[in-house]
């Protein structure tokens, strides 16, 4: 079972630690790009971790576009050495009930960004 929590001091060291597989890295920033992104745009995003049990699996952001009225979902990576195991579909689900309940206002779209060539990404997506 996947959970989403929400990524603070007690837990960005496991974030840091996060690796995509060699042929991945070039779709997705790394975790400190990504958590400094979150920090940047902190009125209005979220990062989560990904967890399976109590360990720190991948992680995601959620960002809202007030002027757009848009939820994006940012910056979605599962550790390489976890993947195939279907925490991004699990950790996608949540993610998706968590903006339902528009926690940062009212908004009928979400939106994410995936490159075609990242087929694992796109075939989640």
């Amino acid at each position: 079972m996947i959970t989403l929590r929400q990524i603070d001091t007690s837990n960005y060291l496991d974030c840091f630690r996060l690796r995509l597989g060699a042929d991945q890295a070039r779709f997705v920033s790394d975790p400190i790009r990504s958590l400094a992104q979150a920090y940047v745009y902190r009125e209005q995003c979220v990062p989560f971790g990904i967890y399976a049990q109590d360990t720190m699996v991948g992680y995601v952001l959620v960002l809202y576009d007030p002027d757009e009225r848009t939820y994006n979902i940012w910056h979605m990576m599962i550790d390489g050495a976890c993947q195939n195991r279907g925490y991004g579909r699990q950790a996608l689900g949540q993610v998706l009930a968590y903006i339902a309940a528009k926690p940062f206002g009212a908004s009928d779209r979400v939106l994410l960004t995936c490159d075609p060539a990242n087929s694992r990404a796109y075939h989640l997506y």
